[in-house]
């Protein structure tokens, strides 16, 4: 791996689009890279271990402010891995959450799809009416 790369190469070597790359740097994920004399961004290896990072704390659910904190974590000398143990919980716990709403979703669509069986015009659909009763905006 070259000792200096280009946007692009940093987000072939990440398996990031460019624009990724760009939206991390302005969202203080990234540092902002030197410049070449012509103007363009000079990324080094560690570069590509970092957007790793994030996009790989992204694949676990982490959102950009959580993942910016376990990076800071990283770099911190007084944090410990109970530190991050920790903000991983909070994160299962969050997660834990989100199952157990999308499996209350999942049997209420169940209940629909059942009571819908028996019925054959649209206008009698429980689905329908269950998406169409809503509360008057006051």
């Amino acid at each position: 791996m070259p000792r200096e790369m280009l946007i692009g190469a940093l987000a072939d070597a990440a398996d990031v689009g460019v624009e990724t790359i760009r939206f991390y740097e302005r969202q203080g994920l990234l540092p902002e890279p030197p410049r070449s004399d012509a103007g363009y961004r000079l990324y080094g290896a560690g570069a590509v271990r970092r957007v790793r990072f994030i996009r790989n704390a992204k694949g676990l659910g982490f959102t950009l402010l959580e993942t910016k904190e376990l990076l800071e974590l990283q770099v911190t000398h007084t944090s410990s891995c109970e530190d991050v143990a920790g903000r991983t919980r909070q994160k299962i716990a969050a997660v834990e959450g989100r199952i157990r709403e999308l499996n209350r979703v999942r049997r209420v669509l169940h209940d629909l799809v059942e009571a819908c069986a028996a019925r054959e015009e649209t206008s009698e659909c429980p689905i329908l009416e269950v998406l169409d009763d809503h509360e008057p905006d006051d």
